[in-house]
């Protein structure tokens, strides 16, 4: 009778013990998948404005002119870039020098505030710029 009394008070004592580690581990499980998830929508961000930043210069590099040129690389960045960047922080800037002339570069800087964890209620954004060049076409768009 001794033996199954000592069981009883033993397992009286472990009474509880599992509700105390879910209350410790859970919170660390969630901070562990917002981490994630942070870190997936961080690498995303930075293809896709890579991946703008390369569309643009090749855009670009089909017009005629130099304004041609950074209008369609602005329409194609905001385009690509609509759901991806917080609105109005899309920058396109043009980082070749001289004339649009076949044979030279049409280079093109795309810099924007990358969403973080502002799709789950914290606003959290990173700026992330992306840097791409295309050869000017000869055989280029006419008109």
């Amino acid at each position: 009778m001794t033996g199954g009394v000592f069981r009883r008070e033993r397992w009286r004592g472990d009474r509880g013990l599992s509700t105390v580690e879910i209350v410790i581990i859970a919170p660390l499980i969630l901070l562990f998948i917002l981490v994630l998830v942070s870190f997936g929508q961080h690498v995303s961000g930075r293809s896709a404005v890579y991946g703008a930043a390369r569309d643009a210069a090749r855009a670009g590099s089909l017009e005629r002119s130099t304004a041609a040129a950074m209008r369609e690389a602005r329409a194609v960045v905001d385009d690509q870039l609509r759901n991806v960047c917080v609105d109005g922080t899309v920058s396109v800037r043009r980082t070749s020098g001289g004339g649009h002339a076949p044979g030279t570069l049409f280079s093109v800087e795309v810099s924007c505030q990358v969403r973080g964890l502002d799709l789950m209620g914290f606003g959290l954004t990173t700026t992330m710029s992306g840097e791409s060049s295309s050869p000017i076409d000869p055989y280029r768009r006419s008109g």
